[in-house]
């Protein structure tokens, strides 16, 4: 009986693809980012990024080998991912023992109390990012400084968070602008902020890598990115003197991290290519809402989680035409 072989109907697709090959391939494709958030805040880049990447690995084997009671899938590369992700997703600065607990949390919560791999709802890296921001807030918003933030300088907000912050207490733009760094600055990655936010042109080099790989869809990534535009644009156009303008909220904070590396995981986003365009447009509006309106200056954290909670939804509302179908 344990010969027995299911038949599934045609058509059969062959793919040489694995799910260590993608893992492997999305962290390949982080790497120049990597090596510039290294340049931009030294080693204690490294260091978080070991921390994480080794907290998430080990968290998940002593999970698996002790408390499931399964074989270990460690090598897969998914935790490793998870832990870059993760350090992607916060200051160069933030104690062991948070990453520590925000790996847990990842790892545990996120992903193995929801059966693992492939059975996850949310996110992992973005569930122990948001657990940590909530339950450690000074921490995770005490940015330090990027090498363009000038000799003395031991901390650094970040452009979102000068922003926020000047708007708040009532300065007028045209003079929180002087405190903001110009588009090119942006562009490079030379100010505070997380590993992921610094550099828009590596990440997005490494989001064209994994185009050519056809290991995401353009579908996400643009959706999210063109309403993000949008949104920050019609704000701009009404009142210039009070909103930034579109390509300030492009490059400003995690947007492109967000859109091309973690609203793109296959788990936890829709499957067709409808979906993925509606999925993208939320993802967009709730983050320029937060950004815009709310009490946080980023909202790409939280409006990727709501819209995972959604992609059941779109999955089972926009399906795929069945195969020979009309």
């Amino acid at each position: 009986m344990s010969n027995i072989l299911t038949v599934s109907p045609s058509p059969h697709l062959h793919s040489s693809d694995s799910v260590r090959k993608i893992m492997y391939r999305v962290i390949l494709a982080l790497v120049p980012a990597f090596l510039w958030s290294v340049f931009v805040f030294g080693w204690d880049a490294v260091r978080v990024t070991l921390i994480a990447v080794a907290a998430c690995v080990g968290i998940e084997y002593l999970l698996q080998r002790f408390v499931l009671k399964v074989t270990p899938t460690i090598m897969d590369g998914t935790a490793a991912l998870t832990g870059l992700l993760l350090a992607f997703n916060v200051p160069a600065s933030l104690p062991w023992w948070i990453i520590l607990l925000g790996s847990f949390f990842a790892i545990a919560i996120a992903k193995t109390s929801f059966g693992g791999l492939g059975a996850n709802i949310f996110n992992p890296a973005l569930v122990g990012r948001v657990f940590m921001l909530i339950s450690f807030p000074v921490h995770m918003t005490s940015w330090p400084a990027g090498r363009g933030a000038g000799p003395d300088a031991v901390t650094a907000a970040t452009p979102l968070g000068i922003l926020k912050e000047g708007l708040v207490s009532g300065k007028p733009l045209s003079q929180i602008q002087g405190s903001l760094p110009d588009s090119v600055d942006l562009f490079l990655g030379t100010m505070g902020g997380s590993l992921g936010e610094i550099s828009a042109l590596l990440l997005l080099a490494g989001g064209v890598y994994l185009l050519f790989r056809k290991v995401i869809t353009w579908q996400i990534p643009v959706s999210i990115l063109v309403t993000i535009a949008l949104y920050a644009g019609i704000f701009w156009f009404i009142s210039p003197e009070k909103y930034m303008d579109p390509l300030f909220h492009l490059l400003a904070g995690g947007a492109i991290l967000g859109a091309v590396y973690m609203a793109t995981d296959m788990v936890t986003s829709p499957m067709t290519g409808k979906a993925q365009l509606i999925y993208g447009a939320g993802i967009g509006i709730i983050t320029m809402t937060i950004r815009l309106f709310g009490a946080y200056p980023e909202g790409i954290s939280f409006a990727i989680l709501i819209m995972n909670a959604f992609t059941p939804l779109l999955n089972s509302v926009i399906k795929p035409q069945r195969f020979g179908g009309k």
